[in-house]
């Protein structure tokens, strides 16, 4: 400790103690209700912070809070507690019980608890009826595929309704299909739950796919975090932007990061106009009523019978598409089924920009930012 103090790296630790250094001067932050992704390459010390946190890896020093109580200090009946009620914790190999039926794996956790087995069973069946296995509650583990399982692990953390779920590397056992299957039965239920989940993973895609936040680590220490968004548009050194090279950039950003700003012109009437503030040579735009919420598409026909004083009511197209800010690039262009200019609304269906096809794609087709000069690893 004495010599991560004074600065000296990991290598030079090693060689000097023979200690490994696992984790070094980490320091985050998990929103409630995230999906909070934790990834880098192997030993890069994901898998050792996930056990920290529950504690089946001591830290050597720092604190681990859980609502602001650190749980650090607990003796080991306070420390079960803990992981009874407040953090499960789901295995990349299921972890399951090979002689006790699916339903009585579910249950296992609220056993471990003291739940009368009535209440307990319950509340399993209810929850593997969630996950899609409401009918093979009395089948065993080696009757089930690998995603099945998988999904009798999960259910038997959501049992318990604890506070956090920890995922450790929890779909990469999975074949390909499957594992995508799984990452989307996850967005489902935390749709349906709103969880404060840590999911450690070293597959990139998966991170941006599930992920509230990131953060990506390096010999035991984190060396970017933030949105996937932010990540992709900034990796900050070369470490990072290796990983976000082959990112699908239409699955990670938002039109709220394409969209182009519009200028408000005048009025006709009581019906705003307001026409794009870029690319004028064709001008397109949209009209608004009195709460700035979208009612009309303008094309430049429409404005140069505008220019001529007609009346706005009889020449915008009440066929047009909205979008919200935080849609996905591809959903986006999904929607857009006649290549028309898309709204841009906010949460109460406000007009905040305009859309187009062919911003997405120069979007897309621009490379990343430029990755920042400095290769050190900095202490978070």
């Amino acid at each position: 400790m004495s010599l991560l103090k004074a600065g000296v790296g990991k290598e030079q630790v090693l060689t000097e103690t023979r200690a490994v250094v696992g984790l070094n001067d980490v320091s985050l932050t998990v929103p409630g209700g995230a999906m909070y992704m934790i990834m880098g390459l192997s030993g890069s010390g994901k898998s050792t912070l996930a056990r920290c946190i529950n504690r089946l890896n001591e830290p050597t020093a720092g604190k681990i809070l859980l609502d602001g109580r650190d749980i650090v200090p607990l003796k080991p009946a306070e420390l079960l507690e803990i992981r009874r009620r407040r953090i499960s914790m789901v295995f990349q190999h299921f972890a399951l019980l090979p002689n006790k039926t699916v339903v009585e794996n579910a249950e296992f956790g609220l056993k471990m608890r003291g739940v009368p087995l009535q209440q307990r069973r319950k509340r399993a069946e209810e929850i593997l009826s969630i996950v899609g296995l409401g009918k093979w509650c009395k089948h065993y583990p080696h009757e089930l595929s690998g995603g099945m399982r998988q999904r009798v692990g999960l259910a038997r953390a959501l049992a318990t309704d604890a506070d956090l779920l920890i995922m450790d590397e929890a779909f990469s056992a999975l074949d390909p299909l499957i594992r995508s299957e799984m990452q989307d039965e996850l967005l489902r239920l935390q749709r349906t739950l709103n969880k404060t989940i840590v999911f450690i993973t070293h597959d990139f895609q998966e991170a941006v796919k599930l992920g509230t936040r990131i953060a990506i680590m390096k010999d035991g220490a984190v060396v970017r975090e933030g949105t996937p968004q932010a990540i992709v548009a900034d990796p900050g050194n070369d470490y990072v932007s290796a990983f976000t090279r082959e990112v699908d950039r239409s699955r990670v950003f938002e039109a709220s990061a394409v969209m182009q700003p519009c200028e408000a012109i005048g009025k006709s009437g009581e019906i705003q106009i307001v026409r794009q503030a870029t690319g004028k040579i064709k001008r397109i735009g949209f009209a608004l009523d009195s709460s700035g919420r979208v009612v009309g598409l303008l094309d430049e026909v429409a404005f140069s019978k505008l220019d001529a004083g007609s009346a706005c009511e009889g020449l915008m197209s009440r066929e047009f598409v909205k979008v919200r800010e935080n849609t996905k690039l591809i959903d986006a262009v999904r929607m857009n089924g006649p290549q028309q200019p898309m709204a841009v609304v906010d949460a109460d269906d406000r007009f905040v920009g305009l859309l187009q096809a062919e911003h997405i794609l120069a979007f897309i087709a621009s490379s990343p930012s430029t990755v920042a000069s400095a290769h050190g690893v900095p202490n978070v």
